[in-house]
């Protein structure tokens, strides 16, 4: 039998992979590379500043090397970015098995017919009017959820299955040590919420560190929300690479994930636990899907049950955590996943 032929399309925002943020293109590079493992014949459509092992289609750079270049651009940048992606898709539509599209929203229209042999993964929320009025008009369009929590917002007609994200565990060291401070890691927003992380190990009489990018599209949240509060004991390190999120989470002793949105995965998560570092996270969306309380972490309604859960850490085994990491959210799993889907699709 032939190798499955699949165009994995992702966003335009940032490379593959990204280069210190950016968790939809890392799960992107792992997916792409987990499949060619499998004897996959994968072609990823992605920036041109991308660096991975398998064949790449995109002349144009990412969103971040544009802004790097240039600095500030004209807001129809990403649509111009957008449109190439599209019509460097459209000219190879035929040679693919199975188009598996990360993207947003254009690809559903240049689809056509080869919807049926699609699959689309949604890296957001699925509950706001914008997506209810993409699905009432591509209701023939086939959709993996990242979680439960996702899938339940989406309309029946486009469900398949849940895919849970995966990573590749060599990027993350164990740690079997206590940890020397809370972490967070996330962007500067009201959706992840640094400040409530920040009160709870402060009254915790606990040290955090945070982590994470400045949302371009509310800076005035940082300026506000965190800045002000930031001391010697809630130390803000900026935006950190793979390795310098391994570290940093593999000695904390614990990742607080205050989240007040519908996490839609949150893969912050898995990547801390890979560290065998706990997670303490606020029960919002897919939260009590990836965190197993009293194992894993603990899920918790609001700041006192959080406090709670901080005093509780030494409860939980750091290997046991990296344990339950290894056999619910390594990159194969997810490869392997998703492959059974495209099969499926087909109709093999």
């Amino acid at each position: 039998m032939k190798p499955l032929k699949v165009a994995q399309v992702a966003p335009n925002i940032f490379p593959v992979p990204p280069k210190d943020h950016g968790g939809t293109e890392r799960v992107i590079y792992d997916l792409s590379i987990g499949l060619r493992k499998m004897g996959v014949d994968v072609t990823l459509f992605a920036p041109s500043d991308s660096v991975i092992d398998v064949p790449r289609i995109g002349s144009m750079p990412s969103l971040q090397a544009l802004e790097a270049l240039h600095g500030s651009l004209p807001p129809s940048i990403p649509a111009v970015l957008e449109a190439v992606r599209m019509e460097e898709l459209r000219l190879r539509l035929n040679e693919f098995d199975i188009i598996h599209c990360h993207g947003e929203f254009f690809h559903a229209a240049l689809l056509g017919e080869a919807r049926s042999r699609s699959l689309t993964t949604i890296h957001w929320r699925v509950d706001e009017l914008d997506r209810e009025l993409f699905f009432k008009a591509f209701s023939d369009l086939p959709v993996a959820a990242i979680s439960r929590a996702q899938q339940e917002a989406l309309p029946q007609a486009n469900r398949t299955s849940v895919v849970y994200h995966g990573i590749d565990p060599a990027r993350f060291t164990f740690s079997p040590d206590e940890g020397q401070y809370l972490a967070f890691i996330g962007r500067m927003t009201d959706q992840k919420r640094p400040d409530v992380a920040i009160k709870v190990a402060r009254d915790c009489g606990k040290s955090i560190r945070l982590a994470g990018t400045v949302d371009v599209g509310n800076p005035l949240y940082f300026q506000t929300m965190v800045e002000p509060y930031l001391s010697d004991s809630a130390v803000y390190v900026g935006p950190l690479n793979d390795a310098g999120k391994a570290g940093f989470l593999a000695q904390a002793e614990a990742l607080l994930f205050p989240v007040d949105w519908p996490e839609p995965f949150g893969l912050v998560m898995i990547e801390a636990m890979a560290c065998g570092t706990p997670v303490i996270a606020w029960n919002r969306g897919s939260v009590s899907e990836i965190v197993e309380d009293g194992v894993t972490g603990f899920v918790v309604e609001n700041e006192v049950q959080a406090m709670e859960a901080v005093a509780r850490i030494g409860t939980l085994d750091r290997h046991r955590v990296r344990a339950r990491f290894d056999e619910r959210f390594i990159a194969d799993r997810m490869a392997q996943d998703y492959f059974a889907l495209y099969l499926k699709l087909l109709g093999r």
